[in-house]
């Protein structure tokens, strides 16, 4: 099972060719309907080896094509550990699977390219952020969107701060206190008052983690929100190189807290700033009509998303607009009701939009900026 990060769309965006079948069905996570989840995947297989036969494939090949996908029909232990939704992606010499916290309409694609629109609401300005759940004894990432969270221990992060100081916690005492910052947190925290933890070694310590990070998180600029006790917080500030650190931390023990119990606490904190961020990609849009720096005409926008000259990208969730574009001549066309070789336009808009740094919002129809299902606000 592939972890699904930025860079991994980049490659399913890369990796496509035909024939590229993509699959998205929704799981059952426990229980008696766990056994469900191989009943459909093993029809929405039928349903793509029917198409692939209609599209002219002999029936060897097309089974022959589907066999990565099918192994999992009885692989007991895949199915034992799922989220809310499944993600398969499957063309010649390449195969990746996502468990993700999204309830996907169960789909199947085949084209010539991947179809990853459905995973676009997880890579909005809105739709992911980070959780460090920081202490002595423990140093977590939650990777977190609105409809989930998933905790992770990269490669590279200390353990603790012992190791990080390469110290033999043998013998050290910790006093415990109650935490007195008043903010709204894990009841109670763990003081750091070990005379082994000066302000020196926790800064040492904070350090490694910020340069851990670094290399973890790239370029992101998602919010990162610190869990800790107060004290902590206050010199992570200090040492952070981060950009998108939030202001406000969850205070309090967070050992003493589940994955699923920060995010409900993380959630008040980034909220604010998704709805802020996205409002002003909205207002600029409506500021920029009639000014040719904004368009709600999808065979404006594509040559544009073609050309990397889409800034801010607004898409209606489970839309589809299909047409063709010819990168020659710069011109896309719409037909009704699509045609054989169309491909989704929407979908062509908001990969290259993302392929070349741009923000999509991938949103319900009531939050769009107008009455159509795509909107762009140019870059020039």
């Amino acid at each position: 099972m592939n972890e699904l990060s930025k860079d991994e769309l980049k490659l399913l965006i890369e990796k496509g060719r035909t024939p590229s079948l993509s699959i998205y069905m929704p799981t059952h996570r426990a229980g008696a309907e766990v056994q469900q989840n191989a009943i459909r995947l093993k029809n929405l297989l039928k349903e793509a080896e029917e198409g692939l036969l209609r599209g002219g494939r002999r029936a060897i090949e097309a089974e022959k094509f589907l066999e990565p996908v099918q192994a999992l029909v009885k692989n007991s232990p895949f199915w034992r550990q799922q989220s809310n939704g499944l993600a398969l992606f499957l063309c010649p010499d390449f195969f990746r699977t996502y468990r993700l916290p999204v309830e996907f309409l169960p789909s199947v694609v085949l084209a010539e390219r991947f179809n990853v629109k459905p995973l676009l609401p997880l890579f909005n300005t809105e739709g992911r952020f980070y959780v460090l759940a920081l202490s002595q004894k423990d140093v977590r990432l939650l990777v977190c969107s609105r409809y989930g969270v998933k905790e992770t221990r990269p490669e590279g992060l200390p353990r603790d701060i012992d190791e990080a100081l390469k110290v033999d916690p043998a013998g050290k005492r910790l006093r415990s206190r109650s935490s007195s910052s008043g903010g709204t947190g894990p009841r109670g925290s763990t003081a750091w008052t070990d005379e082994m933890y000066t302000k020196e070694n926790v800064l040492r310590y904070l350090q490694q983690i910020d340069k851990s990070l670094r290399a973890i998180l790239k370029d992101e600029r998602d919010p990162l929100i610190f869990a800790g006790v107060e004290y902590v917080f206050s010199l992570y500030r200090e040492v952070n190189t981060y950009a998108g650190l939030a202001e406000t931390a969850i205070i309090g023990n967070p050992d003493q807290a589940s994955a699923e119990e920060l995010h409900a606490l993380a959630l008040p904190v980034v909220e604010p700033r998704f709805r802020r961020e996205q409002e002003e990609a909205r207002v600029r849009y409506l500021q920029s009509i009639g000014t040719g720096l904004a368009s709600n005409n999808l065979e404006e926008i594509v040559p544009a998303a073609h050309h990397g000259r889409i800034g801010y990208l607004f898409v209606e969730v489970g839309r589809e607009k299909w047409g063709t574009f010819d990168s020659r001549t710069g011109k896309a066309v719409l037909h009704n009701g699509g045609r054989e070789g169309d491909e989704d336009l929407i979908d062509f808009a908001a990969i290259h939009t993302l392929g070349a740094g741009g923000k999509v919002y991938a949103i319900e129809r009531d939050r769009m900026p107008d009455r159509e299902p795509v909107a762009a606000l140019f870059r020039y």
